[in-house]
C-alpha cells in the first residue's frame, strides 16, 4: 500500500549485507504505510476527498457521448474445500449515448457478445453457436436495469456506464478513504477504498484532466472466503470510430436462436 499524501517517508538506508538494514528499512516503510491506512479507516464515514475524486470520475465519464474501454479481468470462484480458483478474461466495452452498447468478453469461462441497438438486446455465445434476442427499452440506463432485473444479465462494468453512476456506486457505502497513489498500466492514479454491508470495493482513478477509472476490485463479503472480481482498463478511447456494424448483431452461419429465460 502507498503512503497517504499527508504521511512522511523516513530515509531508506541501504546496507551491503543482505537481510540487514535494507530489509529492516523496507519493513519500516510497510509498517508506516499500513498504519497510515489503518488510521484513516478508523475515521467514521466517507472521507470528503474520496467522494470528490469518485464524483469527478463518474461525472467525466457520464459527459462522454462515445467511448470504448479494453479490460483485463479476473474472477475468483470458491470451491467446497474453501480453495479459491482464479479465472481470467479480456473484454471490450463500446458505448454510444444515449442508446448503443457493444460488450465483448473472452476468457477461461465464457466467450460472450452483448449487443444493444436501442431497440433490442442480443446475447450471443459464439462457441456454443447460440444467441438470444429480446426487445429492450430505449436508453442505456433503462436497458441495463431491465436486463439485470428481468433476466439477471449484467454487462461487464455496467454500473460505470450509468449517468448517475456515483449514486449507484455510493448506495449503502458506510466508509471510504483515499489510500494513496498508485500506478496502473503506466498511469498515475488515486487509490480509493470503500465499504458497504455486503461488499468492499476499491477503485483506482487516473489523475489529471481525464479522471478515468483504471482499475476496480470488488470483494464479496456475504460469500464464503470473500471471493474477488477485478477489472483493469488497459486502454481507453474517448474518440472511437464506430461503423454501422458495431451495434448490429448478425448471426454467424449455423447459429441457433434460443429463448432468454427470465430469472
Amino acid at each position: 500500500l502507498a503512503d497517504s499524501p499527508s504521511s512522511s517517508r523516513p530515509p531508506l538506508r541501504v546496507s551491503s549485507r543482505a537481510g540487514g538494514t535494507e530489509k529492516a528499512g523496507r519493513a519500516g516503510l510497510l509498517a508506516l504505510a499500513t498504519a497510515s491506512v489503518a488510521a484513516q479507516a478508523q475515521s467514521a464515514g466517507v472521507a470528503p476527498e474520496a467522494k470528490q475524486i469518485l464524483k469527478a470520475s463518474t461525472d467525466f465519464l457520464a459527459s462522454q457521448q462515445r467511448f470504448s474501454a479494453d479490460t483485463r479481468n479476473t474472477l475468483e470462484i470458491v470451491l467446497k474445500s474453501g480453495q479459491k480458483i482464479e479465472f481470467n478474461s479480456t473484454g471490450r466495452q463500446s458505448v454510444q449515448r444515449p442508446n448503443k452498447l457493444r460488450s465483448e468478453r473472452s476468457g477461461d469461462l465464457v466467450e460472450q457478445l452483448f449487443v444493444y441497438d436501442g431497440k433490442s438486446l442480443t446475447l450471443s455465445q459464439p462457441q456454443d453457436k447460440v444467441y438470444a434476442q429480446v426487445a429492450a427499452p430505449g436508453t442505456l440506463e433503462e436497458m441495463l436495469d431491465f436486463a439485470r432485473i428481468k433476466y439477471d444479465v449484467v454487462a461487464p462494468l455496467g454500473d460505470m456506464i450509468f449517468k448517475n453512476a456515483y449514486d449507484i456506486l455510493m448506495d449503502g457505502v458506510t466508509e471510504g478513504i483515499v489510500v494513496g497513489q498508485a500506478v496502473i498500466e503506466g498511469v498515475l492514479c488515486d487509490h480509493l477504498a470503500f465499504r458497504a454491508p455486503e461488499v468492499d470495493w476499491q477503485i483506482w482513478i487516473q489523475q489529471g484532466a481525464q479522471p478515468l477509472p483504471r482499475r476496480i476490485v470488488v470483494t464479496t463479503l456475504d460469500l464464503p472466503n470473500a471471493p474477488q472480481f477485478a477489472a483493469t482498463v488497459t486502454r481507453w478511447n474517448l474518440e472511437p470510430s464506430f461503423d454501422a456494424q458495431t451495434f448490429t448483431f448478425t448471426p454467424q452461419a449455423g447459429m441457433k436462436q434460443i429463448e432468454l429465460l427470465p430469472r
